[in-house]
Protein backbone atom coordinates (compact mmCIF):
# COMPACT_ATOMS: atom_id res chain seq x y z
CA UNK A 1 0.00 0.00 0.00
CA UNK A 2 1.15 3.25 -0.97
CA UNK A 3 1.97 5.92 1.69
CA UNK A 4 0.14 9.37 1.60
CA UNK A 5 1.64 11.48 0.61
CA UNK A 6 4.49 9.66 -1.42
CA UNK A 7 6.85 12.46 -1.59
CA UNK A 8 6.94 15.86 -0.17
CA UNK A 9 6.44 18.88 -2.55
CA UNK A 10 9.17 20.73 -3.70
CA UNK A 11 9.49 23.74 -1.65
CA UNK A 12 9.08 27.22 -3.89
CA UNK A 13 9.79 29.63 -1.48
CA UNK A 14 12.75 30.21 -2.82
CA UNK A 15 11.83 30.65 -6.32
CA UNK A 16 8.74 32.93 -5.05
CA UNK A 17 11.13 35.19 -3.21
CA UNK A 18 13.53 35.59 -6.12
CA UNK A 19 10.61 36.80 -8.37
CA UNK A 20 9.32 39.43 -5.71
CA UNK A 21 12.56 40.91 -5.65
CA UNK A 22 12.75 41.00 -9.23
CA UNK A 23 9.76 42.06 -9.49
CA UNK A 24 10.18 45.21 -6.80
CA UNK A 25 13.23 46.28 -9.17
CA UNK A 26 11.29 46.52 -12.13
CA UNK A 27 8.54 48.61 -9.94
CA UNK A 28 10.97 51.36 -9.08
CA UNK A 29 12.54 51.34 -12.33
CA UNK A 30 9.42 51.55 -14.61
CA UNK A 31 8.11 54.09 -11.97
CA UNK A 32 10.40 56.13 -12.85
CA UNK A 33 9.73 56.04 -16.94
CA UNK A 34 6.16 56.30 -15.41
CA UNK A 35 7.05 59.47 -14.19
CA UNK A 36 9.25 60.76 -17.05
CA UNK A 37 5.87 60.38 -19.21
CA UNK A 38 3.35 62.00 -16.94
CA UNK A 39 5.45 64.93 -17.01
CA UNK A 40 6.25 64.73 -20.83
CA UNK A 41 2.85 64.21 -21.52
CA UNK A 42 1.30 66.82 -19.12
CA UNK A 43 -1.20 64.51 -17.43
CA UNK A 44 -2.46 62.86 -14.40
CA UNK A 45 -2.93 59.43 -15.93
CA UNK A 46 -2.46 58.38 -19.79
CA UNK A 47 0.03 55.47 -21.44
CA UNK A 48 2.70 54.35 -24.08
CA UNK A 49 3.11 51.63 -26.26
CA UNK A 50 7.21 51.06 -26.83
CA UNK A 51 8.11 48.55 -29.88
CA UNK A 52 10.79 46.38 -29.63
CA UNK A 53 12.43 43.32 -31.70
CA UNK A 54 10.59 41.15 -29.66
CA UNK A 55 7.44 42.82 -29.36
CA UNK A 56 5.59 45.63 -27.80
CA UNK A 57 5.65 47.15 -24.03
CA UNK A 58 2.76 49.44 -22.14
CA UNK A 59 3.41 51.28 -19.78
CA UNK A 60 0.37 52.73 -18.38
CA UNK A 61 0.25 55.56 -15.23
CA UNK A 62 -2.05 57.60 -13.01
CA UNK A 63 -1.14 60.21 -10.93
CA UNK A 64 2.59 60.03 -12.14
CA UNK A 65 2.52 56.50 -11.00
CA UNK A 66 2.70 53.56 -12.60
CA UNK A 67 -0.15 51.38 -13.05
CA UNK A 68 0.70 48.27 -15.09
CA UNK A 69 3.61 47.62 -17.16
CA UNK A 70 2.52 44.79 -19.86
CA UNK A 71 4.67 43.02 -22.29
CA UNK A 72 3.29 41.80 -25.58
CA UNK A 73 5.61 39.09 -27.46
CA UNK A 74 5.33 39.04 -31.27
CA UNK A 75 4.43 35.54 -30.54
CA UNK A 76 2.57 34.07 -27.39
CA UNK A 77 0.55 35.77 -24.89
CA UNK A 78 0.65 38.69 -23.02
CA UNK A 79 2.48 38.96 -19.56
CA UNK A 80 1.97 41.79 -16.91
CA UNK A 81 5.05 42.33 -15.60
CA UNK A 82 3.80 44.86 -13.22
CA UNK A 83 0.21 44.95 -12.05
CA UNK A 84 -2.10 45.43 -9.25
CA UNK A 85 -3.18 42.23 -9.18
CA UNK A 86 -1.04 39.14 -8.74
CA UNK A 87 2.67 38.55 -9.54
CA UNK A 88 3.59 37.23 -13.35
CA UNK A 89 5.02 33.06 -13.18
CA UNK A 90 8.57 33.17 -13.39
CA UNK A 91 9.08 31.89 -16.82
CA UNK A 92 6.92 34.67 -18.51
CA UNK A 93 8.64 37.34 -16.39
CA UNK A 94 12.01 35.87 -17.39
CA UNK A 95 11.16 35.61 -21.26
CA UNK A 96 9.72 39.56 -20.30
CA UNK A 97 12.73 40.80 -18.59
CA UNK A 98 14.90 39.47 -21.46
CA UNK A 99 13.81 42.26 -23.41
CA UNK A 100 13.28 45.29 -20.98
CA UNK A 101 16.89 46.74 -22.06
CA UNK A 102 15.26 46.93 -25.32
CA UNK A 103 12.07 48.47 -24.15
CA UNK A 104 14.15 51.10 -21.63
CA UNK A 105 16.40 51.91 -24.83
CA UNK A 106 13.30 52.53 -27.21
CA UNK A 107 11.95 54.72 -23.76
CA UNK A 108 15.06 56.59 -23.94
CA UNK A 109 14.77 56.97 -28.11
CA UNK A 110 11.59 58.62 -28.20
CA UNK A 111 12.36 60.95 -25.42
CA UNK A 112 15.62 61.85 -27.37
CA UNK A 113 13.41 62.17 -30.67
CA UNK A 114 11.97 65.56 -29.28
CA UNK A 115 14.62 66.86 -27.95
CA UNK A 116 14.62 70.57 -29.73
CA UNK A 117 11.01 69.94 -31.35
CA UNK A 118 10.17 73.25 -29.56
CA UNK A 119 12.97 75.31 -30.34
CA UNK A 120 11.41 77.56 -33.43
CA UNK A 121 8.24 77.76 -32.13
CA UNK A 122 7.80 81.55 -30.89
CA UNK A 123 6.11 83.44 -28.05
CA UNK A 124 5.89 86.76 -29.30
CA UNK A 125 2.11 86.31 -29.25
CA UNK A 126 -0.42 89.11 -30.70
CA UNK A 127 -1.44 91.57 -27.98
CA UNK A 128 -4.45 91.14 -26.24
CA UNK A 129 -7.34 93.09 -26.44
CA UNK A 130 -8.53 94.60 -23.08
CA UNK A 131 -12.59 94.36 -22.27
CA UNK A 132 -12.28 97.49 -20.07
CA UNK A 133 -14.83 99.14 -22.42
CA UNK A 134 -17.38 96.74 -22.98
CA UNK A 135 -17.45 96.43 -19.02
CA UNK A 136 -17.99 99.95 -18.37
CA UNK A 137 -20.75 100.51 -20.69
CA UNK A 138 -22.19 97.18 -19.32
CA UNK A 139 -22.01 98.81 -15.66
CA UNK A 140 -23.13 102.02 -16.59
CA UNK A 141 -26.38 100.38 -18.19
CA UNK A 142 -26.90 97.97 -15.47
CA UNK A 143 -26.47 100.51 -12.82
CA UNK A 144 -28.92 102.92 -14.33
CA UNK A 145 -31.33 99.75 -14.58
CA UNK A 146 -30.34 99.14 -10.76
CA UNK A 147 -30.63 102.59 -9.58
CA UNK A 148 -34.43 102.94 -10.66
CA UNK A 149 -35.44 99.21 -9.76
CA UNK A 150 -34.38 100.41 -6.48
CA UNK A 151 -36.85 103.08 -6.29
CA UNK A 152 -39.70 101.25 -7.65
CA UNK A 153 -38.67 98.82 -5.20
CA UNK A 154 -38.98 101.51 -2.48
CA UNK A 155 -41.83 102.49 -3.79
CA UNK A 156 -43.84 99.56 -3.76
CA UNK A 157 -42.37 98.41 0.08
CA UNK A 158 -44.52 101.99 0.72
CA UNK A 159 -47.23 100.98 -0.48
CA UNK A 160 -47.62 96.96 0.14
CA UNK A 161 -45.49 97.30 3.20
CA UNK A 162 -44.26 94.31 4.46
CA UNK A 163 -40.08 92.85 3.94
CA UNK A 164 -40.58 91.70 0.22
CA UNK A 165 -42.73 91.28 -2.72
CA UNK A 166 -42.52 91.31 -6.79
CA UNK A 167 -44.19 92.97 -9.24
CA UNK A 168 -44.63 91.35 -12.67
CA UNK A 169 -45.70 92.32 -16.30
CA UNK A 170 -45.24 91.35 -19.69
CA UNK A 171 -43.53 93.12 -22.07
CA UNK A 172 -44.00 92.49 -25.67
CA UNK A 173 -45.32 89.31 -24.36
CA UNK A 174 -42.65 88.22 -22.21
CA UNK A 175 -43.06 87.90 -18.69
CA UNK A 176 -40.65 90.61 -16.89
CA UNK A 177 -40.27 90.09 -13.15
CA UNK A 178 -38.54 92.24 -10.32
CA UNK A 179 -38.45 91.01 -6.95
CA UNK A 180 -37.64 93.13 -4.18
CA UNK A 181 -37.16 93.44 -0.59
CA UNK A 182 -35.75 95.04 2.62
CA UNK A 183 -32.54 96.44 0.69
CA UNK A 184 -33.83 97.00 -2.83
CA UNK A 185 -34.02 95.34 -5.68
CA UNK A 186 -33.45 91.74 -5.24
CA UNK A 187 -33.46 90.56 -8.82
CA UNK A 188 -35.34 91.73 -12.13
CA UNK A 189 -36.14 88.65 -14.03
CA UNK A 190 -36.90 88.42 -17.96
CA UNK A 191 -38.93 85.07 -19.13
CA UNK A 192 -39.96 83.65 -16.08
CA UNK A 193 -38.62 81.11 -13.91
CA UNK A 194 -35.48 80.04 -16.73
CA UNK A 195 -35.52 83.15 -17.89
CA UNK A 196 -32.62 85.46 -17.64
CA UNK A 197 -31.67 87.76 -15.08
CA UNK A 198 -30.88 91.06 -15.99
CA UNK A 199 -30.30 92.47 -12.16
CA UNK A 200 -29.11 89.60 -9.76
CA UNK A 201 -26.73 88.77 -6.80
CA UNK A 202 -24.89 86.81 -8.90
CA UNK A 203 -22.83 87.59 -12.54
CA UNK A 204 -23.85 90.08 -14.86
CA UNK A 205 -25.41 89.44 -18.33
CA UNK A 206 -23.44 89.44 -21.41
CA UNK A 207 -23.51 92.56 -23.36
CA UNK A 208 -25.60 91.06 -25.98
CA UNK A 209 -28.09 90.05 -23.96
CA UNK A 210 -28.07 93.63 -21.96
CA UNK A 211 -28.15 95.30 -25.65
CA UNK A 212 -31.53 92.98 -26.24
CA UNK A 213 -33.19 93.63 -23.38
CA UNK A 214 -32.20 97.34 -22.49
CA UNK A 215 -34.27 98.62 -24.44
CA UNK A 216 -37.06 97.34 -23.04
CA UNK A 217 -36.50 98.24 -19.38
CA UNK A 218 -38.54 101.49 -20.43
CA UNK A 219 -41.39 99.74 -21.17
CA UNK A 220 -41.24 98.11 -18.20
CA UNK A 221 -40.92 101.28 -16.44
CA UNK A 222 -44.11 102.28 -18.42
CA UNK A 223 -46.18 99.07 -17.19
CA UNK A 224 -45.18 99.83 -13.37
CA UNK A 225 -46.53 103.99 -13.69
CA UNK A 226 -49.49 102.61 -15.50
CA UNK A 227 -49.97 100.27 -12.60
CA UNK A 228 -49.41 103.31 -9.94
CA UNK A 229 -51.89 105.37 -12.25
CA UNK A 230 -54.46 102.37 -11.58
CA UNK A 231 -53.75 102.28 -7.81
CA UNK A 232 -54.55 105.92 -7.96
CA UNK A 233 -57.93 105.92 -9.83
CA UNK A 234 -58.80 102.93 -7.41
CA UNK A 235 -58.55 104.54 -4.99
CA UNK A 236 -60.00 107.67 -6.13
CA UNK A 237 -63.18 106.32 -6.30
CA UNK A 238 -63.54 105.07 -2.95
CA UNK A 239 -65.93 107.64 -0.81
CA UNK A 240 -65.77 108.80 3.13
Amino acid sequence: MTEWPPVDPADATAVAQQRDELVAAVRDHAGQVAYQLARLEGGDYGQADIETDRGEWTVKYEGGDLEYLRFSPSRGSDTYVISTKQPPEPEPLAAALADYDAFVEGFNDYVASLDGVLDDVSTEFPEIATTDGVVAERDRVLGRIREICDQIARELQRYEGGDYGTFTDRIGGTRWELKWDTDGASYLRVGGSNGLYLLSQYEPPSAADIREYAPQFADFVDAYNDHVDELESDLGTVEL
